[in-house]
């Protein structure tokens, strides 16, 4: 469970102050889809790093699954980050000089996994994304599609219960960017929360609820009876 109370960000600049959340009060029960929509400036990515544990609010709460992480040091959220959240980016964030298996295990090396149960638990996630055959070249030798493809496969392997996936077509073609959310809808009613940020409307529609912000604020709460509200899962 993801609940936000009266969050506020408020970054300094110079001397200014730049407002980029406002009274941000939102709840998200495990096992919904949720889609963050808004213009640019309307406090997505802001959102989205505060609930991915990326950074802090400067006033109000977050709780995650019960917990207090509003004030959790920068160990903790670390923490907190590798064992309870899968990030997906737009930019994929492969380490281009190794393999596709080798990034996939990233999560798993900072977790202390021993090499050859690294290797297993990753080969399965590629696996589970339809790359078993490319787990030996390197990202420069596949398409995007199959990038953003490793790059959930990498945000499995720690069996996040909560899936954070920034703009994660933006970088590709229709056809593909609709097999990049069938898999985030399949992993979704396999039980995972999945909060997805995106500027595109058709896409935002696939999840069981979309948030839309403006100037830092929540405007307006749709249910569009898709997504994991729809297909019951918990």
């Amino acid at each position: 469970m993801v609940n936000l109370e009266h969050v506020t960000k408020v970054y300094p600049m110079g001397p200014f102050e730049v407002v980029a959340l406002r009274d941000i009060t939102l709840d998200i029960a495990d096992g919904d889809f949720v889609s963050i929509m808004g213009p640019s400036g309307s406090g997505k990515s802001t959102l989205m790093h505060i609930i991915g544990c990326l950074d802090r609010p400067t006033s109000g709460r977050y709780l995650l699954g019960g917990e207090d992480v509003s004030r959790l040091d920068d160990a903790s959220l670390a923490h907190i980050r590798n064992k309870r959240i899968g990030f997906v980016f737009q930019q994929f964030n492969l380490l281009p000089r190794e393999t596709v298996l080798a990034n996939v295990e990233v999560p798993l090396i900072y977790a202390g996994v021993k090499a050859r149960e690294r290797r297993r638990i990753a080969a399965e996630a590629l696996e589970r994304v339809g790359l078993g055959d490319r787990m030996r070249h390197r990202p420069s030798e596949i398409s995007g599609g199959q990038k953003q493809r490793a790059a959930i496969a990498r945000a499995l392997v720690n069996s996040p219960s909560l899936i954070l996936a920034d703009e994660p077509t933006g970088n590709l073609d229709s056809r593909t960017g609709h097999e990049i959310l069938d898999i985030l809808t399949e992993l979704n009613v396999e039980g995972a929360t999945v909060v997805l940020v995106t500027h595109d409307r058709e896409i935002a529609e696939r999840a069981g609820k979309i948030v839309q912000l403006r100037d830092g604020a929540i405007e307006l709460i749709e249910e569009t009876g898709r997504g994991g509200d729809a297909d019951g899962a918990a």
